[in-house]
């Protein structure tokens, strides 16, 4: 049977929230089930403890929180265990774009316009995007990957998609483009993790690249291919 591709899509207006998309190509096999934690469950490190101490310290020192609140707090960071205990300690502090850990998995949408998602965040395991006459920016050299394989399920019409993946991550464009350019430059690593960019482009480019060495990286990397 000849590859079929099936896309379902849902535009909702309602408050603030504008188009929810939903895309599936059903031209490749499905991706393998595997175990997946809830977004909310995964484990936090020493590191996201760290930028949500920071938060509540910056809050102490300009009023936000009483010396008591404080303390609170940032006993309850230190021993939180998933990204989810430490979301609930800075929501009322900082607005969304602007939390030490953003826990979302929300459509991401761009309608003549711009989103721009950096620092450190969750890639869920399937991410809706839209981009319509806008510009989606994913900076993953921070994210958490919900798992090893994640796809970003697209729905682009005049649209640009940009994504800075760091070294070791592999992207693969596997959706359906008209009129459209795509450009990958990444330094995957073999067995690493796969960001995957499914669904439907039309008059839109995607570009992925890896950040750009620095001049002792480079030195490093042409003694290793001599030796």
């Amino acid at each position: 049977m000849p590859a079929q591709e099936r896309i379902h899509f849902l535009i909702s207006s309602a408050g603030t929230q504008d188009a929810i998309v939903e895309c599936v190509d059903v031209s490749r096999p499905p991706i393998p089930a595997e175990p997946v934690t809830r977004v909310h469950d995964l484990r936090a490190s020493d590191a996201d403890r760290e930028r949500v101490v920071q938060v509540l310290t910056e809050a102490l020192a300009d009023g936000r929180l009483t010396p008591e609140e404080h303390a609170e707090r940032t006993a309850r960071a230190y021993a939180a265990r998933t990204l989810g205990e430490l979301t609930g300690l800075t929501g009322d502090l900082t607005p969304p774009e602007a939390q030490p850990i953003l826990v979302d998995d929300r459509p991401l949408q761009a309608t003549f316009g711009s989103l721009r998602r950096e620092g450190r965040w969750v890639m869920p395991v399937r991410l809706p995007l839209l981009a319509l006459f806008g510009t989606v920016e994913l900076d993953l050299r921070e994210a958490i990957l919900q798992r090893r394989h994640v796809v970003l399920d697209t729905l682009s019409l005049c649209g640009r998609i940009r994504l800075l993946v760091p070294e070791g991550v592999q992207v693969d464009v596997t959706g359906r483009t008209m009129l459209s350019t795509r450009e990958v430059r990444v330094r995957p690593a073999d067995g690493g993790p796969t960001v995957e960019i499914s669904g439907r482009m039309i008059l839109s480019s995607v570009k992925a690249r890896a950040p750009k060495r620095t001049l002792r990286e480079r030195v490093r990397g042409r003694l290793r291919r001599t030796s």
